[in-house]
């Protein structure tokens, strides 16, 4: 089992949902990034489940460093960050050693590990472990932000229900806006709209999924390489590592099929001071490098697979079909509070990135 990302700066996952911690390593950063513990809060407060909205498993998620920070700044060496899971109820999962849920990793797990892997709350693929992944990029946003880069998610569409565009005038305005916000619209009407088609799937024992469209701005021209690790590439690489991410693409993405190449390209001009696009269908990617426009990108997000609805599925004990009626804490939705997690995804990868271009 493999669980570590990047090149110049890696991250190792560890823990599973119901162990008695769950954690990340990040090796590679240089020393003397300034650490704001305040703001890895305030992130992982973000992805927590709040509010009715959500499961009703609810973590503190203080997160400990416990090597590779001193005095407020990293020292160079390996940093481990640390996450204690309180608050477990693993007897709902007793049955799902021999009915796997749909959608689920209950049955790919037990085939590829052979039986020993711990099925408790998913174990080792829940989505727990997005918790230390948003820690760590929240130390990674924090460097970027003080490079002048900026990243930020909103809710694009959920259930059908559509959020409006992000102003290409007055982008980073709309990216502070939204992390500043626990429910990421950019139009407070639409977004209550949307929590109400929460509220109604959870009354239905169902779930609900949606679009997140991500923005980073003032990241430098130049980053990246061709083919296989194109930026395209290695953000795709971890974008599609957390749970239920399903679909992504960038600028224009599916859009371009019904497009003439006329109305396809980027159109370059200056402003005296900048090379710049008059458009930005390519999502400031060309050839795999950044080309100083912003990073546009949007994920499907699969509507939760853990539903009260009973269901069908295989009885593995004795090889014969059988239902299934979850029991449990579970969220009508997911897709709210994973927006922080591909914020911080994304800040992992650039950063990474950015490490190994020296730029």
């Amino acid at each position: 089992m493999k669980n570590t990302f990047g090149n110049s700066v890696t991250v190792t996952l560890f823990g599973e949902s119901h162990g008695s911690h769950i954690g990340i390593v990040i090796d590679g950063m240089e020393s003397g990034i300034r650490v704001d513990e305040e703001f890895i809060r305030y992130r992982l407060s973000l992805r927590s489940s709040a509010n009715e909205l959500s499961t009703k498993r609810k973590e503190p998620d203080e997160c400990r460093i416990v090597s590779g920070v001193f005095n407020g700044y990293t020292t160079g060496t390996p940093i481990c960050m640390i996450i204690e899971n309180t608050n477990t109820v693993s007897k709902d999962y007793d049955s799902l050693k021999i009915l796997p849920r749909p959608g689920h990793a209950d049955y790919t797990a037990l085939i590829r590990y052979k039986g020993f892997q711990d099925h408790r709350g998913g174990g080792h693929f829940s989505g727990r472990l997005t918790a230390p992944l948003t820690a760590a990029g929240a130390l990674m946003m924090s460097a970027l932000e003080d490079r002048g880069i900026k990243i930020g998610t909103h809710i694009s569409s959920l259930h059908g229900i559509k959020d409006r565009d992000f102003s290409s005038s007055s982008l980073e305005k709309d990216i502070d806006t939204l992390n500043d916000s626990m429910f990421a619209v950019l139009d407070d009407d639409k977004g209550e709209l949307m929590k109400e088609a929460i509220r109604s799937a959870k009354r239905e024992g169902d779930s609900v999924g949606g679009i997140l469209e991500t923005a980073v701005t003032g990241i430098p021209a130049g980053i990246g390489e061709p083919w296989f690790d194109s930026v395209e590439s290695r953000l795709s690489h971890i974008l599609f590592s957390v749970p239920a991410v399903k679909g992504l693409e960038f600028g224009a993405g599916f859009g371009f099929a019904d497009m003439l190449g006329s109305e396809a390209n980027d159109a370059f001009y200056t402003d005296g001071k900048s090379i710049l696009t008059k458009t930005n269908n390519n999502g400031g990617i060309n050839g795999g490098i950044t080309n100083g426009m912003p990073i546009v990108f949007r994920c499907v997000i699969k509507p939760t697979p853990s539903i009260y609805k009973e269901q069908d599925t295989v009885d593995l004990s004795k090889n014969e079909n059988a239902k299934l009626a979850i029991h449990g804490r579970h969220d009508p939705a997911i897709i709210h509070r994973a927006r922080a997690v591909i914020d911080s995804v994304t800040a992992i990868a650039l950063y990474d990135m950015l490490s190994e271009s020296r730029l």
